[in-house]
Formats: C-alpha cells, sequence, structure tokens
C-alpha cells in the first residue's frame, strides 16, 4: 500500500486523524522531526482513538532518512504551487505520498527535490489558500486507492 510521509507535522489532531486513515487503508505513515507535538498527546490519542496499535507509524529523525528508508520508489508532493492535478497520476500501490507542515507546506528545499510532474495539487475554488491537511492526504490516498481497485478493502 502507499506510503505517506509529513514532513514537520504541527496539529496533533491532524496527526491522530491521520494515524486512524493509516490503519483503515492499509497505508504506511511516516512522521519527519521535528514534530509540532509529542506522540503521546492526548489530542493525538483522542483523534487516533485505538487505531494506533493497528497502524503503521514511523518517526524519522530527518528528511534524509526517510528519504533513505523508502529509496527506489515513486515520490509525490501535494502543494497548492503546483499545476498537475492528483487525479492526473496513474499511482501504484507502492508510491510515497508527501505533505508539508500545516502552516507553510513544503518547503522551497524539498519542492526542489521534486520534478514538476511529480508535484500534484488537489483542485480548489479560486481565491482558495489551502486544504486541511488530513482532508488532503484522505483526499488523495482514498484517489490512489480506487485506482487500484481499492485493493485489499472489504
Amino acid at each position: 500500500m502507499f506510503d505517506i510521509v509529513l514532513y514537520q507535522p504541527e496539529i496533533p489532531p491532524n496527526t491522530g486523524n491521520l494515524i486512524r486513515l493509516a490503519a483503515n487503508t492499509g497505508c504506511r505513515l511516516h512522521l519527519v522531526e521535528p514534530l509540532g507535538f509529542d506522540l503521546s498527546d492526548r489530542q493525538v490519542a483522542r483523534a487516533g482513538l485505538d487505531y494506533h496499535d493497528m497502524a503503521c507509524v514511523r518517526v524519522h529523525p530527518d528528511w534524509a532518512t526517510v528519504r533513505a528508508a523508502l529509496v527506489a520508489r515513486r515520490w509525490y508532493a501535494l502543494t497548492t504551487r503546483a499545476s498537475r492535478l492528483h487525479a492526473a497520476v496513474a499511482f501504484r500501490p507502492d508510491d510515497v505520498l508527501v505533505f508539508g507542515p500545516e502552516s507553510r507546506g513544503l518547503p522551497a528545499d524539498i519542492l526542489a527535490e521534486f520534478p514538476a510532474g511529480d508535484r500534484l495539487r488537489l483542485p480548489m475554488l479560486p481565491g482558495s489558500r489551502s486544504m486541511n491537511l488530513s482532508n488532503a492526504v484522505s483526499v488523495t490516498v482514498f484517489e490512489a486507492w480506487r485506482q487500484n481497485g481499492f485493493a485489499g478493502g472489504v
């Protein structure tokens, strides 16, 4: 299944929601430090409920470490600064989906590692700034999973 990378996430309930998403979709969740919270935060626990034990969650000390852990894979960066829509990609089950921190998105140096065709965006109405992180990840994961016939799901 897909790997979701959250680069320096800041808001505990978003990460808790995504732990639950990972548990329910079979995705693996990677968190790149520094995190804006402690994983034992009660808001993370409340949002993730009892799904933490069912999810594959891995914390990486930095960007280089997560890149090395998921080498030889197709990587896509989700950003409002892309022209290609997320649904324009033919996703494969081992793809890596990267999302930036809630307050600022992926930094320019990280985005520079992705060719323009590997930077994706979600459609929004004109004048919209961004979507909630957990919503953006969910929309992307379910489109990718849909394209793969909801493999493993019921």
